[in-house]
């Protein structure tokens, strides 16, 4: 426990450092890939379900940002999606308009679909693990919850309180909900590329455009 809380305090002091400067998770700019086994279809036996974080290291001014996607159980089809918050504000209302966007295809098309990012700092980077438990049913309930509950980084007006409902959060929280195997807890305001670095036992993989 002693190992989180030095990260957790540590990404309460980065996150108040440079919350008047830019939004987690938003773009900062306005000007040998490896699969999973569960995605092997062809000739062996299909494992139950698989997850994978995309990652743009360089986003939020290094801070990192992060998508997701979850492998539909049985299959080689993939939900995969993020929360870009083009507005790159701290604080938006639920409802409003915070770049939150999914898509469904196969595990190629979701990697052509993630490579193919216009913004300055494009997702470079995917971490997959195989998962013997998944739930893609409670994993598409999230992400409705997901794309309709606002984003924060910082103090909620409404509350007062310090939190977030960020990129990170997103990610975290649909792939908890599908059951992801080997997913480390994001604590409220962790900060990206520190929480990434904790998926341990999942691969490791540059992204580029395909």
């Amino acid at each position: 426990m002693g190992g989180w809380g030095r990260k957790r305090g540590l990404r309460w002091a980065a996150a108040a450092g440079a919350v008047a400067a830019v939004a987690a998770c938003g773009p900062v700019d306005t000007g040998a890939a490896a699969r999973p086994s569960a995605t092997r279809v062809h000739g062996t036996s299909v494992a139950s379900g698989g997850a994978c974080v995309f990652v743009k290291p360089d986003g939020a001014q290094k801070f990192g940002h992060v998508g997701w996607g979850f492998r539909i159980t049985g299959t080689d089809r993939w939900v995969y999606g993020a929360v870009e918050n083009p507005s790159n504000a701290l604080y938006t209302p639920p409802g409003g308009d915070i770049g939150a966007w999914h898509a469904e295809g196969t595990y190629a098309r979701m990697l052509s679909d993630m490579s193919h990012d216009d913004s300055t700092h494009p997702y470079s980077r995917y971490r997959c693990t195989d998962s013997s438990t998944s739930d893609v049913k409670a994993a598409r309930a999230m992400i409705r919850t997901v794309e309709k509950r606002g984003f924060l980084v910082g103090v909620d007006p409404e509350t007062g309180d310090l939190g977030s409902r960020d990129c990170l959060d997103a990610t975290y929280d649909v792939l908890r909900a599908y059951r992801t195997r080997h997913l480390t807890p994001a604590y409220p305001t962790e900060i990206p590329n520190l929480w990434v670095e904790t998926l341990v036992l999942w691969s490791d993989s540059a992204l580029k455009p395909r």
